[in-house]
Formats: structure tokens, sequence, C-alpha cells
């Protein structure tokens, strides 16, 4: 089990590649043929997996990240601590894949951006990681709305 309340570990983080690195073999790109595979912490050390999923109409076309992000919500889980996103069209990663913006707007609804870290890996070895606050600065979320 993760550390519950921290930042993950080494082979917490190790953990999260190798999860979303399988998770790419699912995915479902026959149109782009560019796999993503996540791999998303709960604080309470459950990770909840996601790929893409597209679809020829396009729209109804769904990223890893919020694949993971709607099973784990969908259960209940709002607390987060960190998610590993790996992808590309090779059968195995080549560059890294950071979330598209839709992706990052959907983590800031859940997410604490100074806290929740972002893992962009091609391996185990190989991974770069940020808050969601470098990835997504000036950010819109639920605060704004209370009037």
């Amino acid at each position: 089990m993760m550390n519950e309340g921290t930042a993950p570990d080494k082979k917490q983080i190790e953990t999260l590649i190798d999860t979303a690195l399988e998770q790419r073999s699912l995915a479902y790109a026959p149109y782009s043929g560019y796999r993503v595979g996540a791999a998303l912490l709960a604080s309470d050390g459950k990770i909840y997996t996601g790929c893409n999923i597209e679809n020829a109409a396009y729209t109804p076309t769904i990223c890893a990240e919020r694949t993971a992000f709607f099973k784990a919500v969908s259960e209940g889980v709002r607390d987060f601590e960190a998610i590993c996103i790996t992808g590309g069209s090779g059968e195995t990663p080549a560059g890294y894949s950071a979330p598209c913006g839709v992706c990052r707007q959907v983590m800031r609804e859940f997410c604490d951006p100074q806290t929740f870290l972002i893992i962009l890996a091609i391996g185990r070895e190989n991974y770069d990681m940020y808050t969601l606050e470098q990835l997504l600065p000036m950010s819109f979320g639920p605060e704004n709305l209370d009037l």
C-alpha cells in the first residue's frame, strides 16, 4: 500500500510508472495510434487506472487521465496525491506525454494545485515530476465560484 497522505517515494513512483505503462496496452487508439496510460494515486493508497479511448466521431474520445479520474470519482474518491502519465505511438514511449488542457482542468477540480504531482514518464529511470500549479498556472477552480 502507498503511504497515506505523503508524496510518493521512489518505489511508489516506480509502481505508478509500471502501472501506467501496462495501461498503454489497453488503449483503444485505432485513429491516432497514440496510446496513453495513466495511474492515479488516491490519498488512501489505491491506484486507479485509465487509458485513452478513441472514437470515430473524435469528440467522444476520452483521455487516459480523465478515465482514471472518472473511475475514482464514480466510486466516491475525491482525494488524490499524484498521477503518472505515459504515452506515445510506438511500442514504448519515446517522449513525455503531458496532460491536455481539459485533463488539467479536471485535475484542478479535485486536487490541490500546489501539492498534486504529475509524473510524466518514459520508463522507471526516465521521468519528470511537476505540480499541477506548474502545469496550470493561474487556474480557475471551485473557490472562484464562491460568492
